[in-house]
């Protein structure tokens, strides 16, 4: 199969959707593969690495797009790279779509094969290739709460741990997944003062078990959430629907009884944020205020850390990028299930039911559409 590695284009991503490593696994597999020049430049990975192992380097996305049957990225599809998708052309890649109505239009009208990395699952009900993202979007969740909290940033001017005589901020995690739980790792190793809440008392317990006594654990009522957001110095989003648009589980009238100066962090913010007053944001201008309130919605934080995202990503997606080479799309998709729950549009049809309901379209299942 011919493999195809375009550069990203959104705002300030340096991450490259195949490294030279992965590149080698699938030449020796047989397969080809074309990198656009200067893909993974900015991360230490040149042109002349990806030769090495054999890859040939072309001078822009549409020769990516123009000769790729598979096509292997990090980011969504922006508007450019839409109208180079065409029909039964391979993507796989984050796609997001629940809160992206022309994205998801985009898509259906190329009639590609879409498969999104946040979808795919495992036998034990994970999201193995949105994990490692999770992880790193939630340890840097801290380090840019921690930021925005000084004073010169929009902050309250608190130092997220404090110093002898003084108390540390409070620090509030929405959520106690994948994205939770390191930043709450991060954020009682700075000495913070941590509580989670969540919505699943076994996830509670497990928290409570790991981390206790420093962590304060809660149940997610209303109540609870409104209580603890308002004393909060610094508040962690990371709430999750898989393919489903987040839960807004903190109202504008919330944010409005927030001290001036406090800080949210909505990682959830690719699937719409729980914030009803989140907004996309870029690294470029990462944040905001509303109601003298530090917003920090950017929605590709792990793009900062480009290389040890590159990395950790592909060392998730390569089994499956290697699946659908080796396989074919079809075959690959009907002998795994759980690469099978990544399809989100199969020719011009969307096939994750929550990624329909979201944007009120027809929901056909992916076996009914792959004919299986």
């Amino acid at each position: 199969m011919l493999v195809g590695v375009p550069r990203e284009i959104k705002d300030n991503e340096f991450r490259v959707g195949l490294t030279p490593s992965a590149v080698r696994e699938l030449v020796a597999h047989g397969h080809k593969v074309i990198v656009q020049a200067g893909a993974g430049e900015t991360i230490d990975l040149d042109d002349a690495l990806y030769r090495a192992v054999g890859a040939e380097i072309v001078p822009d996305a549409a020769a990516i797009f123009g000769r790729a049957e598979l096509v292997v990225k990090v980011k969504e599809p922006q508007p450019s790279e839409l109208g180079m998708l065409r029909e039964g052309q391979v993507l796989f890649t984050y796609l997001h779509l629940a809160p992206d109505r022309a994205q998801t239009e985009g898509l259906i009208k190329s009639g590609c094969v879409a498969i999104a990395y946040e979808t795919v699952t495992d036998e034990r009900g994970g999201l193995p290739l949105l994990a490692p993202m999770s992880e790193v979007a939630g340890r840097m969740s801290i380090q840019a709460g921690a930021h925005a909290l000084e004073r010169e940033a929009g902050g309250r001017g608190i130092l997220l741990g404090g110093v002898p005589g003084v108390p540390p901020a409070k620090v509030v995690v929405l959520g106690g997944g994948v994205v939770g739980m390191n930043a709450l790792r991060m954020a009682l190793g700075l000495e913070a003062d941590v509580t989670v809440l969540d919505k699943s008392l076994p996830r509670l317990k497990e928290l409570d078990l790991a981390f206790a006594p420093a962590l304060k654990t809660r149940y997610a009522t209303t109540d609870a959430v409104e209580e603890s957001v308002i004393a909060a110095d610094l508040v962690i989003g990371a709430v999750l629907t898989p393919g489903g648009t987040a839960p807004r589980i903190v109202t504008r009238e919330m944010v409005r009884a927030m001290r001036r100066g406090t800080v949210v962090v909505d990682v959830s913010i690719d699937q719409g944020g729980c914030f009803e007053t989140s907004r996309p944001t870029t690294h470029s201008n990462p944040t905001y205020l509303v109601d003298g309130v530090v917003h920090y919605c950017v929605t590709n934080m792990p793009g900062a850390v480009a290389r040890t995202s590159t990395f950790a990503l592909n060392n998730a997606t390569l089994p499956f990028t290697l699946a659908l080479a080796d396989k074919g799309y079809r075959a690959a998709m009907e002998a795994d299930c759980h690469l099978r729950d990544g399809l989100q549009v199969f020719a011009g049809k969307v096939t994750h039911e929550r990624v329909a309901a979201a944007h009120g379209l027809d929901f056909v299942p992916p076996e009914q559409a792959l004919a299986l």
